[in-house]
C-alpha cells in the first residue's frame, strides 16, 4: 500500500486537486482486492506506525504517505544494518 500511495495519481478517478489529501480508502480497497474492514485495519497499522496520514472529508477518509517519517525510518534502518 505504501508503494501504491507513492503515486496517488495512479489510482482511477484521482483528480490533481486530490493529490494533497491522498487517496480515498475505497480506492485503496479496490486495488488491494480486500474487504473494507481488512483494508482499514492495514491502513490503521500504517497510521499508528506514522507511515501514513489520514484526512477526513465528510464521510470519506483519504490516506497519503508521511514522507518525513518514512525517510526517518529508512535512515534508522540504514544505521542499524
Amino acid at each position: 500500500m505504501l508503494v501504491w500511495l507513492k503515486d496517488p495519481m495512479g489510482f482511477p478517478g484521482q483528480e490533481p486537486a486530490d493529490d494533497g489529501i491522498g487517496v480515498c480508502v475505497s480506492d485503496i480497497q479496490q486495488r488491494a482486492g480486500l474487504g473494507q474492514s481488512t483494508t482499514s485495519q492495514y491502513l490503521a497499522i500504517l497510521r499508528q506506525a506514522g507511515l501514513v496520514v489520514a484526512t477526513r472529508r465528510g464521510k470519506w477518509t483519504y490516506y497519503r504517505r508521511d514522507e518525513a517519517n518514512i525517510a526517518r525510518l529508512l535512515e534508522t534502518l540504514g544505521d542499524v544494518f
